[in-house]
């Protein structure tokens, strides 16, 4: 519980104590809204607090009675203009609720709570920890953190254990140290960080699917009624969905790269100039990186679960293009020729 109420997320106490969730619309809720989506932001607040078990009262941000259901839940703390209804509505232009992604996004609009909510989740956390001790065996040989194999490896998971937890910052002061950062750069430096050995561990755990999803992708065919004008785009969808990730995965790897030829020099010569500036500017590419990503792993997750439990053999060209239209949504930077300063 945060006890500081600047620091909190939301004003209201009970808005503050409800599940916030992106939720892939369903074909029964599309009356719900004025316009189509295929994405939403879905508020879950419980009836008992203490146990989700009792179950919860739910709401879409911006369904078609948004303001007079959200006034009864929340009196006027969520009305148009007031911090709560602005943060509401921030969340929901995201595509997701990637906590780099999320706390970059409040920040450029001036709105910075405690840092407690922007945790990666435990069941990543416990996936990342190998990946991430890997990573930073090199520091750890850097700054004599042990001289035999064993040590490496042991003093590398005590690093990556403090740098995946919520309060990872005294084990690093050396670092502050070398790289000459203030309080706050060495706040944010940190942060972003684990930001971006969050976006390689994603990146690294999704590719090895990618390349199954996409070839499912081209070669399905759907069954039913269809038209000429239906069998074009979905033909055309293809190549632009494909096309576009292939784009966004060339952006992603040039900022991995910058990142591993800093942290590189660093660790290998001792040099920690290129590093520091790499942590000062990182936060300016998390927006772009972090929907990147995020958009390659809706694609290679919703097709893997839908593909499992449908017959792709007898998939109607109606859903077919309800999925790709949704795909083209989230990559739609990509295909829409959006170029990025961290390019």
């Amino acid at each position: 519980m945060i006890a500081n109420d600047r620091s909190r997320l939301f004003r209201n106490r009970i808005l503050e104590s409800s599940v916030i969730i992106k939720h892939r619309v369903r074909p029964h809720e599309a009356d719900i809204f004025e316009e189509p989506r295929f994405n939403a932001t879905k508020i879950l607040v419980p009836f008992d607090i203490n146990d989700f078990r009792f179950g919860a009262h739910c709401l879409f941000v911006g369904q078609k009675n948004f303001d007079a259901v959200s006034e009864d839940m929340f009196g006027d703390d969520v009305k148009f203009g007031r911090s709560d209804r602005k943060v509401l509505d921030l969340i929901d232009e995201l595509p997701s609720l990637d906590p780099f992604l999320l706390r970059e996004h409040l920040r450029r609009s001036g709105v910075e709570p405690s840092r407690d909510y922007f945790c990666i989740s435990d069941a990543d956390v416990g996936k990342m920890h190998s990946y991430v001790s890997q990573q930073l065996a090199g520091l750890v040989r850097m700054t004599g953190g042990g001289d035999e194999a064993t040590a490496v490896v042991n003093s590398a998971d005590r690093l990556a254990e403090k740098l995946l937890s919520s309060s990872p910052d005294k084990s690093f002061e050396p670092l502050k140290k070398l790289l000459r950062l203030s309080e706050k750069e060495y706040q944010d430096g940190i942060f972003c960080w684990r930001g971006l050995l969050y976006y390689k561990w994603v990146l690294h755990d999704t590719y090895p699917r990618l390349g199954s999803v996409l070839r499912e992708i081209k070669a399905i065919a759907p069954l039913g009624l269809r038209d000429a004008a239906g069998d074009a785009y979905i033909a055309e969808a293809k190549l632009r969905i494909e096309g576009a990730i292939r784009m966004s995965l060339a952006r992603i790897r040039n900022v991995i790269r910058r990142y591993d030829d800093a942290y590189g020099v660093l660790v290998n010569e001792g040099q920690s100039a290129a590093f520091r500036r790499f942590l000062i500017s990182a936060p300016d590419i998390f927006m772009d990186i972090g929907e990147e990503i995020g958009a390659i792993q809706h694609v290679v997750s919703y097709w893997t679960y839908w593909s499992r439990s449908s017959k792709l053999s007898k998939v109607k060209a109606s859903e077919l293009t309800d999925i790709f239209i949704d795909f083209e949504d989230g990559l739609s930077s990509s295909l829409h020729g959006k170029t990025n300063a961290w390019i």
